[in-house]
């Protein structure tokens, strides 16, 4: 049996297991991982974050992420600010802007004189291919500047609008976050044909050209305290359709995130989601023979 060390950290409630692969060797297998996220048996976490080395010029750190079931994604938005946090609490860098490599792309948290962390989570996009998302037999309709599409889930028409923020979502706008048929509808959605590398499922409801509230059902992982990817999407997809400016906070179950998106008036433009990352304890785990990580 062998022993990883770990921290547990959480961005507005969506927490996670983040190792440093830089001082110790882990091998990121599916067992692994679930044993580490199993909230019984193991640590507990939505996802691990896995912080290395990168290989590419002018780039500090590569970090990779694992959904509790075992399976890599592209990205996370509140784990980008939680790995933020643990490169400078660990000694491993004294910068506040940290260019950071991850499956997909390159991004860059900042920290900031209050402790939160702010992302540029790079410039949605909505071509189906890059979801991917297959539409062409689909109902469509038009709602601002985003088409939305109906999928027939058993008994009942769902109608959403698509964005990759560097993984797949599909934002639905509900009455009432409280009343969503998060559980039915989010892993049905998650799961629908037209989704081949399956979808995150947002469901929005607007309070106000400035604020929202929003419950996540991820890809993988079920529904979370908070999603930062999601919260991008649902905020990029109601300025589309027309329910927000251009800066709104999102009230997710586990706190508040803040998004900026001027992409309505401005070519390319990025999406900034500013919100927290905190330490809850350091730890070591023994890994059960079996369970291999190196």
């Amino acid at each position: 049996m062998k022993e990883v060390f770990f921290r547990k950290m959480h961005g507005a409630g969506n927490d996670f297991v983040v190792l440093d692969g830089i001082r110790q060797t882990i091998d990121p297998n599916p067992a692994f991982i679930r044993y580490l996220a199993d909230r019984r048996f193991g640590i507990g976490a939505d996802q691990v974050l896995l912080v290395e080395k990168s290989h590419l010029d002018n780039v500090d750190f590569k970090y990779r992420i694992f959904n509790c079931d075992g399976g890599e994604v592209e990205q996370c938005g509140n784990g980008a600010r939680c790995f933020a946090v643990f490169v400078r609490e660990a000694g491993l860098t004294d910068k506040r802007v940290i260019r950071v490599e991850t499956m997909k792309a390159i991004i860059e948290p900042e920290i900031k004189d209050d402790g939160r962390v702010t992302v540029n989570m790079g410039v949605p996009r909505h071509q189906p291919q890059d979801l991917p998302f297959l539409s062409s037999h689909l109902k469509v309709q038009q709602e601002g500047n985003a088409p939305l599409y109906c999928a027939s889930l058993n008994d009942h028409d769902v109608w959403f609008s698509t964005v990759s923020m560097g993984n797949p979502h599909a934002v639905i706008h509900v009455e009432s976050v409280e009343t969503a048929p998060v559980t039915e509808v989010g892993p049905k959605l998650e799961h629908f044909a037209s989704f081949p590398a399956r979808v995150n499922v947002g469901f929005l409801e607007v309070v106000s050209r400035k604020w929202g509230k929003l419950r996540v059902w991820e890809r993988g992982a079920g529904e979370t305290l908070a999603c930062g990817t999601g919260a991008c999407a649902a905020a990029v997809e109601g300025i589309r359709r027309g329910y927000f400016d251009n800066e709104v906070t999102l009230e997710a179950r586990g706190g508040n995130l803040t998004i900026h998106w001027d992409g309505l008036t401005v070519p390319n433009a990025p999406v900034y989601l500013t919100g927290p990352a905190q330490t809850v304890f350091n730890g070591v785990i023994t890994i059960p023979e079996g369970i291999s990580h190196d």
